[in-house]
C-alpha cells in the first residue's frame, strides 16, 4: 500500500489545519461586493440572510454541517459543525472518482472479451467459447452486440465444447447495500461481468382484464427476452414486490393491485454473469451461432482472444457516473482501483476500507467509507474533511471538469439567469440525508471549495423500519435541505467573490458557543 501512495504526484498536498478558526458571524452590512443594479436577479434571502439564519429557516431535524474554504490558501471562510462525521451519500462518488483516477489513470478502459480454448476449423470452434468479464460496470446490450459482431466476423457458426463464463475480475456481491429494499434498481449485484447496470426491464400491459408481462434486457437497438429473471402477478395489495433466488433464477412477484393498466420498471439482477451470458446466447442464436447453456468457471481458461470490446476511457466513465450518480459504476471503478493497488480483487467492504486509508494518506482526513457509491448510510465523512479532499494537490484540476454544473435557483426552484458564479458539484440524496460538495468560481474569479452535509438519522431509521420506498416526511425534508444548499451557495458566491476574506467589525463577533463560524 505505501508504495502506491508514494508513486504519484497527484493528490498529495494536505489541507492546512482548520482547528483554530475564529468564531464569528458575517454581518448583514459587511463589505461584500454587490452586483450591479439590474444586472442579475439575486435571491434576496441568499443575499441578506446569515448562514445561521439559513440553517434555522430550513427547519431540519438532525445535524447540518458545512464548510467553505478559499481553494488556493485553504483558509476556512465559513463553517458549522464542520467536524461532525455524517453520511455523505453520493458525494462519496467524488472521492471515488479521485481514488480511481489515481490508481487507474484517466485513460484506463474496462475490457470484455471472448476467447477460444481450441482451433477454429471450417467455421467450427473445436473447444470451448469463454465470455470473459473485465469488471466493466457500464456494459449494455448494444455493446455486447458489438462483441457478437466481431465473433460473427470470424466465421464461426458452431462450437463443439461448452459456453463458459468467467466473472472473477471483481468480487461478487449480491447487493451493494443489503438493508435496502429488494426491488430497488439502484441497489443491484456487483460482479466481474455486468450488463445494463445489472438491471432487467419489467413491463406490463392490461387488455380485457388480463395482463401480459415481459422481462427483457433492452438497449436502443436490441430487446432480447431474459430467462434468468421471472415474474408472477399475485392477487394482493402489499408488498408491491417480493424476491427470492431459485438456483440461478431471480424469482419476482408483483401485487396485482399496484399495477394499473400499464407501466414498466427496471429491477435489479442478482445473477449478473448468467444474465449477461443469457442475453449473449439469445443474440448469438439470432445471428446463427447456437450456444449451449452457459456455465460459470472459477479459473480463467487459457485460449486465443476471438473478439474484444473496450469501454469508454475512465475519465468519461467517471464524468457519466458523477452526472447520473450510477451506484454500480462507482462500485465497479472503486473495486478496480483497489485491485490495481493490491494486485487482486477485494471484497467491497475491504475495498471501501482501502479507499478510507487512501483518503487519510492523501488528505489527512478521518473518513469511514462502507462502499464507493454512498448508498450505505453507515459511511461517515465531515464537511471539513471533504473540503480537505477537494483541496489536495491536483484534485480541482482533475475533478472540477467532470463534475455536474449546478444551476442557481430561486425560492420557486426557477433558474436565476446570470447569477455571478459557476458551481460544479456532486449531489447526494438518501431519505433524510442530503449532501452537496464541489467548487464555486465566483464572478470575480475566486475559487472556493465547499461541502454541505445534512442528516436526520432518527427519521431515517424510522423510515427504513416502515419498508416504504419513500417514507412520510422524507420528500419535504430533502426539499428543505436542498433549498438551504442553494441559499448557502448563493451567499458564498456573493460574499466571497474576491480572494481576500471579508473583514468583520468587532461587534459582529459571535459568542464562543456560536454554531456558525467564519474566518476573521
Amino acid at each position: 500500500m505505501s508504495q502506491f501512495f508514494t508513486r504519484r504526484a497527484m493528490l498529495v498536498t494536505a489541507l492546512s489545519s482548520v482547528a483554530s478558526v475564529a468564531l464569528a458571524e458575517a454581518p448583514l452590512t459587511s463589505g461584500r461586493p454587490q452586483p450591479r443594479p439590474g444586472s442579475v436577479k439575486v435571491d434576496p434571502l441568499a443575499d441578506l440572510a446569515s448562514a445561521r439564519q439559513i440553517i434555522t429557516d430550513a427547519n431540519l431535524n438532525g445535524t447540518v454541517g458545512f464548510a467553505v474554504a478559499d481553494l488556493r490558501s485553504g483558509q476556512i471562510l465559513e463553517a458549522a459543525d464542520a467536524d461532525i462525521g455524517l453520511p455523505p451519500a453520493s458525494v462519496t462518488k467524488a472521492v471515488t472518482a479521485l481514488f480511481a483516477l489515481d490508481a487507474l489513470g484517466p485513460a484506463y478502459r474496462f475490457e470484455t472479451h471472448l476467447r477460444a480454448t481450441g482451433p477454429v476449423v471450417n467455421g467450427v470452434l473445436q473447444g470451448d467459447l469463454v465470455l470473459v468479464g473485465g469488471g466493466d460496470p457500464n456494459l449494455v446490450t448494444d455493446e455486447l452486440a458489438v462483441l457478437l459482431d466481431e465473433l460473427v466476423a470470424t466465421g464461426i457458426t458452431k462450437i463443439t465444447g461448452s459456453f463458459l463464463i468467467w466473472d472473477k475480475a471483481l468480487p461478487y456481491r449480491e447487493e451493494i447495500d443489503p438493508p435496502q429494499l429488494d426491488h430497488l434498481g439502484y441497489n443491484p449485484s456487483i460482479s466481474g461481468l455486468n450488463l445494463n447496470f445489472n438491471r432487467v426491464h419489467f413491463e406490463w400491459k392490461r387488455a380485457n382484464g388480463n395482463y401480459t408481462i415481459a422481462m427483457d434486457a433492452r438497449s436502443p437497438n436490441w430487446k432480447p427476452a431474459v430467462y434468468t429473471s421471472r415474474m408472477r402477478i399475485v392477487d394482493r395489495s402489499l408488498p408491491v414486490y417480493t424476491y427470492a433466488k431459485a438456483g440461478t433464477i431471480d424469482e419476482w412477484t408483483v401485487a396485482r393491485g399496484a399495477l394499473g393498466n400499464e407501466g414498466s420498471r427496471w429491477l435489479p439482477v442478482r445473477n449478473p454473469a448468467l444474465y449477461t451470458a443469457d442475453v449473449f446466447q439469445t443474440m448469438a442464436r439470432v445471428r446463427g451461432i447456437p450456444l449451449p447453456t452457459p456455465k460459470k468457471v472459477a479459473d480463467l481458461p487459457e485460449g486465443d482472444v476471438l473478439a474484444s470490446f473496450q469501454g469508454a476511457p475512465m475519465n468519461k466513465v467517471l464524468q457519466d457516473m458523477l452526472k447520473f450518480s450510477t451506484n454500480i459504476t462507482a462500485e465497479g471503478v472503486g473495486l478496480a482501483a483497489t485491485r490495481a493497488i493490491v494486485g487482486s480483487p477485494f471484497a467491497l467492504d475491504e475495498s471501501a476500507a482501502c479507499m478510507t486509508r487512501w483518503a487519510a494518506t492523501q488528505a489527512n482526513v478521518q473518513a469511514d467509507f462502507k462502499d464507493h457509491s454512498g448508498l450505505s448510510d453507515q459511511s461517515r465523512l465531515s464537511a471539513q474533511d471533504m473540503v480537505a479532499v477537494l483541496r489536495t494537490g491536483g484534485a480541482a484540476d482533475a475533478l472540477r471538469p467532470i463534475l455536474k454544473y449546478i444551476v442557481m435557483t430561486d425560492e420557486d426552484a426557477k433558474e436565476i439567469k446570470g447569477f455571478p458564479s459557476d458551481v460544479r458539484a456532486k449531489t447526494g440524496t438518501l431519505n433524510f440525508v442530503s449532501a452537496l460538495s464541489g467548487y464555486i468560481r465566483t464572478n470575480a474569479g475566486n475559487d472556493l471549495a465547499f461541502a454541505i452535509f445534512a442528516a436526520d438519522p432518527v427519521a431515517r431509521a424510522a423510515g427504513k423500519a416502515t419498508g416504504d420506498e419513500q417514507p412520510e416526511g422524507a420528500r419535504s425534508w430533502n426539499r428543505r435541505a436542498k433549498r438551504a444548499q442553494q441559499r448557502l451557495l448563493q451567499r458564498w458566491a456573493l460574499l466571497y467573490q474576491d480572494a481576500a476574506p471579508v473583514t468583520l467589525a468587532e461587534d459582529d463577533i459571535a459568542p464562543a458557543n456560536a454554531s456558525v463560524t467564519t474566518a476573521n
